[in-house]
């Protein structure tokens, strides 16, 4: 692919929307207006994937929407760690923050304890949705941890946490981090005490564990829309909400009433609030995080790298298959929400961090394959400046808002936990009419068809895959396809003979003329330099 400088997202937005109103085919909303349901989810990322289908089991009718793909935004933008939650344990600059401020220490032990029994379950019922890799965390001589401090983590989160999957931790001497796979490729190797050795797992990729959920949530009754834009309006007297929804593919509007919303639009939640009521108060506090993509050795798959970077904040090396990433960044975000990508300082900023973690590799500007940038959803919190970390969920009665709900700071990896939360809240304040289900956490994947070509010689992916993403899964561009449903894009630079052959497909499923396949295939080039290209 070539290197452009950054196009505002912003700018091409009419553009896009005009394209996919051109190309794309789906039914119309008139068959919603003036639909009650007991309740509308505004978001479509992993929170609100997991919501929609837990609260749909037990018996509740449920519209969620979302503006633009499922799990295009900041769910699709993370470091993609089902994480054993070792980092929540870490007590900031000495042991002591924990002793003298022990609220502290048992907010942490929560989330480890939440962050293990997310990994457990998850790799126990969705394990074609993982992947697991060896991580090698150096201790210093000097560095701000000890060795019996890592060793006292363990065995908290052994204690705390399932048993399995296990962690396998294990410490090695200095010695023998030399023979190591990546870690002896560590700065300072003669001032290493000893390397921390466990098992974390990735999820590959989010947004099909978002897609997973949504496929979940319709067969169950949902009904669930993307690229349909939400705007809630003020409480009617029969303290109904009214929620004003435009299909942004064909303009056709729609208005519909909740007896709950449920705000899980991330980054977007105050702006959603502030429709309704404007006085409403700020819940959101965004810091963003940007990666950037790059291949190693192949020695070095499936070993990766947990450190604390210059500014003493938490830095990976993750392996990606065949890549790996390194990220993320800590910064304060507060330009557009709708164009989010990383920097030119930012890579910069992390070829730097990642050389100074594994000077021998050397990496430049050319090496990098792929980048990305995600803000986090955190809660706002005037005490804390970069955002409070532990998840809240927001009842916005207090804005004189009954009814609508809000969650902030809910990691990917706890999706269903939050999604039971939220079920839950909602099971208190309406009885369902319908008989509960249960989910269903197994992968959703396409029917088998080996008679059907591969879109890429040596890759399972068949263009029948794409056909049923289309047909199926509410896959409306190449992006969606290639990077949403299949996962390809993450991975894999795409010639221009495969590009083609994904909009072949899409364009005999779309009845795109040759003009309006070539207009897609130039959409997904701009797009792809913007969000994941290379900055030179």
């Amino acid at each position: 692919m070539s290197v452009v400088r950054p196009i505002s997202a912003r700018a091409l937005m009419p553009a896009l929307e005009e394209h996919l109103k051109e190309c794309a085919v789906r039914p119309a909303l008139d068959s919603l207006n003036g639909c009650s349901f007991d309740v509308v989810i505004i978001g479509g990322g992993i929170n609100g994937a997991a919501a929609v289908q837990h609260i749909v089991a037990q018996g509740h009718s449920v519209l969620l929407v979302e503006k633009g793909d499922f799990g295009s935004g900041s769910s699709s933008r993370s470091s993609r760690l089902l994480h054993c939650g070792l980092r929540y344990l870490a007590p900031g600059r000495s042991i002591w923050d924990f002793v003298l401020h022990p609220t502290r220490f048992l907010t942490a032990l929560k989330m480890a304890k939440q962050a293990m029994e997310a990994r457990t379950e998850f790799v126990k019922t969705s394990s074609l949705r993982t992947r697991p890799m060896q991580f090698a965390f150096p201790i210093y001589r000097g560095g701000p941890y000890r060795g019996w401090q890592v060793d006292l983590a363990f065995l908290i989160l052994k204690l705390i946490g399932p048993r399995n999957p296990p962690l396998d931790y294990h410490r090695i001497s200095a010695a023998k981090v030399r023979a190591m796979p990546l870690a002896k490729e560590l700065r300072d190797l003669d001032q290493i005490h000893s390397v921390a050795v466990y098992r974390e797992y990735e999820f590959d990729w989010p947004e099909r564990v978002c897609i997973d959920c949504i496929l979940d949530a319709e067969r169950m009754g949902a009904v669930v829309r993307n690229y349909t834009m939400a705007t809630l309006g003020r409480r009617r007297d029969d303290g109904t909400w009214p929620i004003q929804i435009a299909d942004r593919l064909d303009g056709t509007t729609a208005e519909v009433r909740a007896s709950i919303v449920i705000n899980l639009a991330g980054i977007w939640i105050d702006d959603v609030n502030a429709c309704a009521e404007p006085k409403a108060g700020r819940r959101v506090l965004g810091t963003k995080g940007a990666h950037i993509v790059v291949k190693l050795p192949d020695a070095y798959a499936g070993y990766g790298v947990a450190t604390l970077n210059s500014k003493s904040e938490p830095f990976y090396c993750i392996p990606w298959h065949s890549l790996h990433f390194f990220g993320p960044t800590e910064t304060l975000y507060e330009s557009d929400k709708d164009d989010i990508h990383v920097t030119d300082e930012e890579q910069a900023w992390l070829l730097r961090e990642a050389n100074r973690l594994m000077p021998g590799i050397n990496l430049v500007a050319t090496d990098v394959r792929l980048t990305w940038a995600g803000v986090r959803p955190l809660t706002y919190d005037e005490a804390v400046p970069f955002g409070n970390r532990s998840r809240q969920l927001h009842d916005l009665v207090v804005d004189g808002m009954p009814n609508v709900l809000a969650m902030t700071a809910g990691p990917v990896m706890s999706h269903r936990s939050a999604g039971r939360l939220l079920a839950a809240e909602v099971g208190r304040r309406v009885e369902a009419q319908r008989a509960p289900q249960t989910p269903n956490y197994a992968p959703k994947l396409p029917p088998v068809n080996d008679n059907s070509p591969t879109l890429i010689a040596g890759e399972p992916t068949r263009l029948s895959d794409l056909q049923h993403a289309i047909q199926k899964e509410h896959a409306v561009s190449l992006m969606d396809l290639l990077f949403r449903r299949t996962g390809l894009g993450w991975r894999y630079q795409f010639s221009d003979e495969e590009l083609d052959r994904a909009a072949s497909v899409l364009a005999t499923e779309r009845g795109l003329s040759a003009e309006e396949k070539q207009r897609e295939i130039r959409a997904f080039r701009v797009e792809y330099t913007q969000l994941f290209g290379r900055r030179d």
